[in-house]
């Protein structure tokens, strides 16, 4: 009986089956697989009068033996390599997967400007998972300077125009000074006023909303939706709008 043998078989059989494991796991394989390929170079490149190996003088076997000789070998070099690409497959989606991006990154068709008509505000916040008037959601804003560029943040939503909602921009980096509805311009001229914080704001940090430049927002666009400004301080938004 060919002990060796017996015991490399055994040997294999352990590693195949941790290599089973470990892939159904999620683990890396990559040191059982070399193992593997060691054991199987070795028996490949045994010498000829090793137990258990076919000599020269032997008699040839025929087409049907070879064939399953070659089902009891451990694993042919083609089977080692398409285990090899699965298994780097498998790898490369589960530590890189694509990330998913729920809404896109601008308005579809393009931003058509920014909204400069006359404005008829509403206030009518529903939490039905889209964005309404009174509401404070996230959204893609383009830059003033180039419309083909921009980046999420928050607005306020006051109105609709058609298919767009109008919106006006937050900020929390304290423009101004001041309490709760005051009014004050930037250095730049620019108006704000302050809104005080909320719900809007994870950080519970004051915000400001600036007054001169209504936003076209595609409902598509909205990223999340943020809180619901009490209708006082919408009110004094409203009128700090029609003042400048």
């Amino acid at each position: 009986m060919d002990w060796k043998r017996l015991a490399q078989k055994a040997v294999r059989t352990g590693v195949r089956q941790g290599i089973g494991y470990m892939r159904r796991s999620g683990k890396d394989t990559t040191a059982l697989r070399v193992v593997d390929s060691l054991l199987s170079e070795d028996r490949r490149t045994a010498p000829p009068h090793s137990p258990g190996r076919r000599t020269p003088d032997a008699a040839p076997s025929t087409r049907r033996d070879r064939g399953a000789e070659r089902k009891d070998l451990p694993g042919t070099t083609e089977e080692a390599a398409d285990d090899t690409r699965a298994e780097f497959d498998r790898s490369r989606s589960a530590t890189r997967p694509k990330p998913a991006q729920r809404f896109p990154k601008r308005p579809d068709g393009g931003y058509p400007g920014d909204y400069r008509g006359p404005i008829k505000p509403v206030y009518a916040p529903d939490l039905d998972g889209k964005a309404d008037p009174g509401e404070i959601v996230w959204a893609w804003v383009p830059y003033e300077e180039d419309h083909t560029r921009g980046k999420d943040r928050p607005v306020l939503v006051i109105g609709r125009d058609g298919r767009w909602l109008l919106a006006l921009m937050l900020t929390s980096k304290d423009n101004i000074p001041g309490g709760v509805g005051d009014v004050h311009t930037d250095e730049h001229g620019t108006p704000y006023i302050n809104i005080g914080s909320g719900g809007w704001d994870a950080q519970g940090r004051p915000s400001e909303v600036r007054l001169d430049r209504i936003i076209r927002v595609e409902q598509s666009a909205v990223r999340r939706e943020g809180a619901v400004m009490p209708m006082d301080r919408f009110s004094s938004v409203v009128d700090a709008i029609d003042a400048h």
